[in-house]
């Protein structure tokens, strides 16, 4: 059999040549590399197995470490005793000396098995809760899980997906790029921190993805797109697996309902999917969170929009706003909107099942009127004509314009904003 040396200096080029080393290597490949002398640390033991374990960890080809073992053993001191020492009373065990033993062995070093290239059933709930753990560094348990595969243009031997408990304290830190997808080519790690494989918004979900016939030169964006697509449909999926117990999707709510609605604002493919998902409070649900499909299924014969009014929390849109008090007296449900974020979200929104999301707190405000209620109001209009240019004369700029309205029931008046400004007061 015929041995060759091939060689190479990492600069592009390489050399084949005859072996004359008289070695006889048999099966396999022999590799030797040379390290510069400022690259030392590649031989240290606990080095080499952190790469092992980031890199390789899963592949199914055995990896074993030549390393150096310390044991202490103990000997016997087999020195005389002297005759005094005879005499005296001492323990019978004699005194035991302790010395070091080095020795050297091969070690395993890739024993932990890719679990996601087992099928789902085979899998407990143990196994998957450790692996969890062991692969975000978390001492709780996951709160979901989605083990899948996908075939077609691109096929993905197996994907897992986690959802935590709780949000991470550094999940908005837009200076820290998030490191929670995983991505493995024949059990070989590539990347975990690819902008393009996941959305932000989905910056919380962590888990795996490996594939047999990727490159490993992964940054081609038509082969990330692909990852991304069947990411966000599965992650959705997930998301409302969830919400069948309403138990488990009111702590993932509370912990990622920012999440959510920060998807509403940014993936304008996805918005109405997402969009079953947002909860809110409302003058009926109670304590209870409500969705905007059960709010629509409890609207009003002849109802045509759904009706929100923001605030800075829950209790302060329900006793301090003026806004809600014609609605209520309609028998109008309202939703409390009361996150900053909200109205960014439904500002990208704007309907829902064909049914348009409307503020209780901004200028345009139509309600359901009769016949009388309309005659009053012009009569009114007419009547304090006068009045309101008193008023606005007297703020000035302050005020874009000053009206008789019907919104208020019990207050004096209210100060709303333009159809398309911010947040009113």
């Amino acid at each position: 059999m015929m041995l060759y040396v091939w060689e190479s200096q990492a600069g592009g080029s390489f050399t084949v040549t005859r072996d004359t080393s008289g070695e006889n290597l048999g099966r396999g490949t022999k590799m030797v590399l040379h390290l510069k002398e400022d690259q030392l640390e590649y031989l240290e033991e606990r080095r080499l197995k952190d790469l092992v374990k980031k890199y390789s960890e899963f592949i199914s080809y055995a990896i074993s470490l030549w390393i150096e073992k310390t044991i202490e053993k103990e000997i016997s001191d087999d020195e005389d005793e002297d005759e005094e020492e005879k005499v005296e009373e001492v323990d019978e065990e004699k005194e035991k000396k302790k010395i070091k033993e080095v020795s050297h062995e091969w070690d395993l070093v890739n024993k932990q098995k890719p679990i996601w290239m087992r099928k789902p059933e085979e899998i407990t709930k143990e196994e998957y809760a450790a692996f969890y753990k062991s692969l975000s560094n978390n001492w709780e348990e996951h709160l979901a899980v989605k083990h899948f595969s996908v075939e077609g243009q691109l096929e993905f031997k197996a994907i897992i997906l986690f959802v935590p408990k709780r949000a991470p304290f550094d999940l908005f830190d837009t200076k820290k790029k998030p490191k929670n997808i995983k991505l493995y080519v024949r059990r070989v790690f590539i990347m975990d921190n690819c902008e393009d494989i996941i959305p932000e918004w989905l910056g919380f979900v962590k888990g795996i993805v490996d594939s047999e016939d990727l490159p490993l030169n992964i940054q081609q964006n038509k082969i990330l797109k692909v990852i991304r697509k069947n990411l966000l449909k599965k992650c959705l999926e997930l998301f409302f697996e969830i919400a069948e117990n309403k138990e488990d999707y009111n702590k993932f709510y509370e912990a990622f309902s920012k999440n959510m609605k920060l998807g509403i604002h940014e993936d304008s493919q996805n918005r109405t999917k997402i969009a079953e998902l947002l909860r809110y409070h409302s003058t009926k649900s109670g304590h209870e969170l409500t969705s905007l499909k059960d709010y629509v299924t409890r609207m009003k014969e002849g109802q045509e929009d759904i009706f929100y009014t923001t605030g800075e929390s829950k209790k302060e849109a329900v006793e301090n706003s003026p806004f809600l008090e014609k609605p209520k007296k309609k028998g109008y449900e309202v939703l409390y909107m009361v996150d900053a974020i909200d109205e960014y979200a439904i500002g990208q929104l704007k309907e829902f099942e064909g049914k348009k999301l409307v503020s209780a707190t901004k200028e345009g405000l139509k309600l359901e009127e009769s016949e009388d209620e309309k005659k009053k109001k012009e009569e009114l209009k007419e009547k304090f004509e006068g009045l309101c240019k008193v008023i606005k004369d007297v703020l000035g700029d302050k005020v874009e314009k000053v009206i008789v309205s019907d919104r208020v029931v019990d207050s004096p008046c209210c100060l709303v904003t333009g159809e398309y400004g911010w947040r009113g007061s």
